[in-house]
């Protein structure tokens, strides 16, 4: 199979679809795409931290994503047992956590993260959701520099 990346001017680049993960429910305000492939860009200062969630139903919807890690934030979700099966997750190890980041114009464009709905990947059955937390109680993690 073959997808356009429009965000960085890609046209017709091959991908396996085993290696496309599906969100059941897709991503809260685009809940019609349900297939994602997920990548990052080699050679660039940021390559190491940022990956990219991209649409293949939406050419034009691309998600960069961060690990909370790398934000000095740490997570303890509990999921429950719809949302594990909405995933196919029967192991916690299969699990991936990442957040949407994004630049907000109200604070003059700066780099933010939707710390509030996390993205929950299980890596073995290949499905995602975005968990919306009710409480948000993330622990910031301090680190000497």
């Amino acid at each position: 199979m073959k997808i356009d990346i429009e965000r960085l001017g890609l046209k017709n680049v091959p991908v396996d679809p085993e290696t496309l993960f599906t969100f059941p429910e897709g991503i809260a305000g685009f809940e019609d795409c349900k297939r994602f492939k997920l990548f990052h860009e080699e050679g660039k200062a940021t390559a190491a931290k940022v990956f990219w969630l991209q649409s293949v139903d939406d050419a034009a919807l691309m998600f960069p994503i961060v690990a909370p890690d790398s934000l000095d934030i740490e997570y303890q979700i509990e999921l429950s047992d719809a949302d594990c099966a909405l995933i196919s997750l029967q192991d916690a190890v299969d699990v991936a956590v990442v957040v949407i980041v994004y630049r907000d114009q109200a604070e003059g464009g700066k780099i933010a993260a939707n710390t509030r709905s996390p993205v929950i990947l299980n890596l073995k059955s290949r499905k995602g959701m975005q968990k919306v937390l009710q409480e948000l109680h993330p622990t910031l993690l301090y680190r000497a520099r």
